[in-house]
């Protein structure tokens, strides 16, 4: 193998591409996935070949939806060593990580800040790295990912670039190359080895014990069972239920629905294995669902939605089932996606998410980086209040006689 030196002389060619078909699976899943290549699940399944494929082809990016793939990727030679879902943008829905004001700012002193350049996974509020790159190449290739976005944008006269979600490691990489790094926050469940729900009850405060003892009663007493269905226990039926329910919460939540209704037929064909399916059925049908997908250690927390609406019925079925299951799978942690300090109380503590971003104006990127410095102690600050009081025993102080 190549030692690193040698890495670093090498050239790098850069590629952006429109499609995914213009890549091997094999080619992108050896930098996406490369703990996979030898069986087992991946850290992240949204990064797969098969995830991004299944956006595409359903049409929930691309024509008509202000996502445009733009997939970027790293060669040396003839070999693929590095790859990026990177996405020209019209608008700043579905990201999670929100510009909005930025954009604004931008627009009232005359510039035009969409479209932009926007390195994630659509409609995702998951960490993970955004900047695939083969093991043997890690530093060549994600320098030359990220030079390659840079030079882009800055060649089209886009406003910007952002990586959003991605590790703090990249961060910390991109920031030796001049991108800006910004903080945010979402909940997580972590698993401290717990045999059972009852194990990690006992670690709660007893209040807090209580009561979810007495929401997941409730829950449980909707009048129907629930399930939490994977692999070939999903059947094709079961996604034209959670469709509708899909479509509630998305039209509640963000006007229209981001993913078409033939993505979940894509994603039942090539990904079920990786789903977790919840229903609470009542009457023979399903009434209400959440929908996982699963990690090499994590159970990741996508959406909900509901026909019938049942007191706990929500919590049972997006919180309570994910640890459940992840206890059951020896799994770390339960991510449960964007906003929402409910959570706090059901044993999701708060934790810094991350992203970087360039920004083409000069002027523009110094008062963001401003505020940027700003906005990190205000998150750092609320994690560390928010942890306080979540919903856990707290240390006893030492007896010192």
């Amino acid at each position: 193998m190549p030692n690193a030196d040698t890495h670093a002389q090498a050239e790098v060619s850069i590629e952006v591409v429109r499609s995914l078909s213009a890549i091997s699976q094999p080619e992108w899943d050896a930098c996406a996935c490369p703990e996979a290549a030898e069986g087992g699940a991946p850290l992240d399944p949204f990064t797969t070949y098969r995830f991004l494929d299944a956006l595409e082809q359903s049409g929930s990016v691309g024509d008509g939806t202000g996502w445009y793939p733009h997939y970027i990727i790293a060669r040396i030679g003839d070999q693929v060593i590095g790859v990026a879902p990177m996405y020209l943008k019209a608008h700043s829905q579905g990201e999670y990580i929100f510009d909005h004001n930025w954009a604004h700012a931008y627009e009232r002193a005359g510039g035009n800040y969409y479209p932009k350049l926007q390195v994630a996974v659509p409609f995702t509020p998951v960490t993970g790295r955004r900047l695939l790159v083969r093991p043997e190449f890690a530093d060549v290739a994600r320098a030359g990912l990220i030079q390659g976005a840079v030079q882009l944008a800055a060649n089209n006269n886009l406003s910007s670039l952002h990586v959003t979600f991605c590790t703090e490691d990249e961060v910390g990489a991109m920031s030796d190359m001049g991108l800006m790094a910004r903080v945010s926050q979402q909940y997580h469940w972590h698993n401290d080895g717990y045999a059972d729900f009852d194990a990690f009850l006992d670690s709660l405060s007893s209040r807090k014990r209580k009561a979810i003892r007495k929401e997941r009663r409730t829950a449980q007493d909707f009048g129907g069972t629930i399930r939490a269905l994977t692999g070939d226990e999903i059947e094709p039926e079961h996604w034209d239920y959670f469709w509708t329910f899909y479509q509630d919460t998305g039209a509640r939540k963000w006007g229209s629905p981001y993913l078409s209704r033939a993505f979940f037929d894509i994603l039942h064909d090539t990904m079920r294995d990786d789903v977790l399916l919840v229903l609470a059925e009542r009457d023979g049908r399903p009434v209400a669902g959440a929908l996982n997908m699963i990690g090499r250690d994590c159970v990741f927390g996508r959406y909900w939605g509901a026909t019938e609406h049942h007191p706990c019925l929500h919590f049972e079925a997006c919180y309570y089932q994910a640890i459940d299951y992840a206890i059951s799978n020896g799994l770390a942690r339960v991510e449960a996606g964007a906003q929402g300090d409910h959570k706090l109380a059901r044993g999701y503590l708060p934790v810094q998410t991350h992203s970087a971003h360039w920004l083409r104006d000069e002027g523009f990127a110094k008062a963001v980086s401003t505020y940027l410095e700003a906005e990190r102690a205000a998150v750092d600050e609320e994690i560390e209040i928010l942890t306080t009081y979540g919903p856990f025993k707290k240390a006893q102080p030492l007896d010192e006689t």
